[in-house]
């Protein structure tokens, strides 16, 4: 029967194990070569990935209103340039918005 400490130690070694492996999910692969300019208006965000931890390349994450994400190319001159489009937009009022809801509510 093994002792306390030698359980204790191979619990231990599969945590240490379980914790150092590297998770994939959130980091892109490839990248779409090309959206069309109707997905391009649909973009609300974009996030930068950069080649550290799991992440092999370096990528510009757009997010569409409907939650779908695209990975691209940050050297391409288009993704630049609907990133340029998406810091220059308005950003809504959420209080102007939810008065809105509010009044459609109620009427």
């Amino acid at each position: 029967m093994p002792s306390n400490t030698s359980v204790f130690l191979l619990v231990l070694c599969c945590l240490c194990l379980a914790v150092a492996q590297v998770s994939y999910d959130d980091c892109c692969l490839s990248y779409v070569k090309k959206l069309d300019r109707k997905s391009q208006q649909r973009a609300v965000k974009y996030r930068i990935q950069e080649t550290d931890g799991g992440c092999n390349i370096r990528a510009v994450i757009f997010t569409m209103r409907k939650g779908r994400v695209y990975c691209t190319d940050p050297r391409q001159t288009w993704v630049k340039e609907l990133m340029d489009t998406i810091d220059t937009k308005p950003t809504p009022h959420p209080k102007r918005n939810t008065q809105k809801r509010l009044k459609r509510l109620f009427s």
